[in-house]
């Protein structure tokens, strides 16, 4: 988030607003930020002048919701720093991970698509995130005069179909330790440091949150992890895994 950025923080319900000082906050801040993200690189300067005037930023402390189920869909929610996940609880309170968002991530998307209240949760997980809010009716009117935004929409959700679908699969066809490797081994390639021949994987997951994105129990997860730093396969904190060889990881 750029330096000149100065904010007041204000609890409200169950996340946290941030609010800029309006002698320091400009529209340039927050067109540099919508900049940031792919998905908007097909808009216009005046495209994204209209953008930022509905548009503001949100701080969410740890183990806050952004939404919770039967909240209204009036936003669209860009991650810019942070970690989120989303999902659902069932009527015992089992909790069940759909996916798990890093920085350049939009969700909340089913609200461009008529519904009227979100059926999944968004919680944070890292010390904090910080995002990006556009109202969806402006979002709506540019994607109704921009054929390349509406591409890069689809073919976001595309993705995440594609995603969701190998999940479904592994859930199918792996065992609960293959799961849990390939969970590491995804999380890794896609967010993890090269350290020297060794890979670093920094997170804000529990292992409880591990279990609940792959289909199997804390114990297993705990089993798996300890097998692998037997082996010396890798070395694990609390919030950090280090992978000694990723071609070699089973």
């Amino acid at each position: 988030m750029p330096d000149s950025f100065c904010v007041y923080v204000i609890e409200c319900n169950y996340y946290v607003i941030m609010r800029f000082e309006t002698d320091t906050i400009t529209d340039m801040d927050l067109q540099d930020l919508i900049k940031e993200f792919p998905i908007f690189s097909p808009l216009s300067e005046n495209e994204i002048s209209r953008l930022t005037s509905n548009s503001r930023i949100k701080v969410f402390k740890k183990n806050r919701y952004v939404f919770r189920p039967g909240d209204d869909c009036h936003y669209l929610y860009f991650l810019i720093d942070g970690t989120i996940k989303v999902g659902c609880s069932s009527t015992d309170g089992r909790e069940v991970i759909k996916t798990i968002l890093h920085p350049r991530a939009l969700f909340g998307e089913e609200s461009l698509f008529g519904h009227q209240v979100f059926n999944d949760f968004a919680k944070v997980i890292s010390s904090e995130v910080t995002l990006l809010v556009i109202r969806v009716d402006e979002f709506r009117n540019l994607m109704a005069t921009n054929i390349d935004l509406n591409f890069n929409i689809f073919n976001l959700i595309g993705k995440k179909l594609k995603k969701t679908e190998n999940r479904l699969e592994s859930l199918i066809f792996n065992d609960a330790r293959t799961r849990i490797i390939n969970f590491i081994k995804e999380n890794a390639k896609n967010f993890g440091r090269q350290v020297g021949f060794e890979m670093l994987l920094k997170h804000s997951l529990t292992q409880q949150d591990i279990a609940n994105y792959t289909g199997t129990s804390r114990q297993t997860v705990t089993s798996v992890l300890n097998d692998l730093k037997k082996s010396n396969q890798i070395y694990f904190k609390r919030k950090s895994i280090l992978i000694r060889d990723m071609a070699t990881l089973s």
